[in-house]
């Protein structure tokens, strides 16, 4: 959930510390905003950023102050491809030419694999509990594994074996840079179109992330974003492709989607449908929300 509260060189405020300070007493994992790990893939102007070693003092000031609360904490890596601001000025870039986007050059490919795990080691170095890959809701890690956005005939495209091959060379690679940290993938599941990615597709994919080195999977949504207009108003829009991916792998999966309320999120990870539900909006607006949720199941 991007905030907008950093510096314009995508640094820590006292803001963004603030804004995490307030909503870590009830929660079991704090997943950071979603930060650019190259100054290419910025998405916004106060964007948080852990593209240079120069950030890192000020994330190391958010990790302190979060760990008297005992909680977790990881911090979200992301290429924004073709959804950064154009008010930036920064060159789109994506799999294939479309939408505005220059296609990626298979050098420029091995660039941002690096900066990536570039980014995952300061994060590491920060002193963060382990980082969460964005490859979700039509970001540029997700783009290469759609058919509908990558229509490359090299090594990079064509075949799903091929569609996946980035995504995993970095995740590969950031399990090299951070040892035995935790690591998850925010993968998008479905693009909710006929051509686009399907579940059975992302099963495949799954398994091959928590064979890459993956510890958790954080399952969303693809091209279709996060909150496609189609599912929302039901809770928890996402579990059900949540589930799909639990029956195939042997990690702890995390289910999102518009989850208001914690009885629907209790009832949820007692049936067995996901080990974890990620809660964005409702502790984005409602600071208190998770210790409100806790007194409301023990009083239940």
């Amino acid at each position: 959930m991007l905030q907008d509260a950093a510096t314009v060189e995508g640094g820590v405020t006292e803001k963004v510390i603030k804004f995490y300070e307030e909503r870590a007493e009830a929660v079991g994992l704090i997943i950071v905003e979603c930060t650019y790990v190259t100054l290419t893939g910025q998405q916004t102007k106060r964007q948080l950023g852990i593209y240079d070693d120069s950030l890192v003092p000020g994330l190391k000031e958010l990790v302190k102050r979060i760990q008297p609360f005992n909680t977790r904490i990881v911090i979200q890596l992301n290429h924004a491809g073709i959804k950064t601001d154009p008010k930036l000025g920064i060159e789109k870039v994506a799999p294939s030419a479309m939408e505005g986007a220059r296609e990626l050059t298979v050098q420029e490919i091995e660039v941002l694999t690096f900066a990536f795990s570039r980014a995952a080691e300061r994060a590491a170095n920060a002193g963060f509990d382990g980082v969460e890959i964005h490859g979700a809701h039509g970001y540029l890690l997700n783009r290469f594994v759609s058919s509908i956005s990558n229509l490359r005939t090299d090594e990079y495209g064509g075949s799903l074996e091929n569609r996946m091959r980035f995504p995993l060379e970095v995740v590969r690679e950031i399990r090299r840079r951070i040892g035995s940290k935790l690591l998850l993938y925010r993968l998008g599941s479905v693009d909710l179109q006929m051509m686009g990615i399907q579940i059975e597709d992302s099963q495949q994919f799954a398994k091959a992330l928590v064979q890459a080195g993956v510890d958790i999977l954080d399952v969303s949504g693809g091209l279709c974003g996060s909150a496609p207009a189609s599912l929302e108003g039901t809770e928890g829009y996402f579990v059900p492709q949540a589930l799909a991916i639990k029956q195939v792998v042997d990690v702890p999966v995390i289910g999102v989607g518009g989850v208001k309320t914690p009885q629907y999120a209790n009832q949820v990870i007692q049936e067995d449908k996901v080990d974890f539900i990620a809660v964005g909006r409702v502790l984005q607006n409602d600071p208190y929300w998770a210790i409100k949720a806790v007194k409301s199941l023990k009083a239940g």
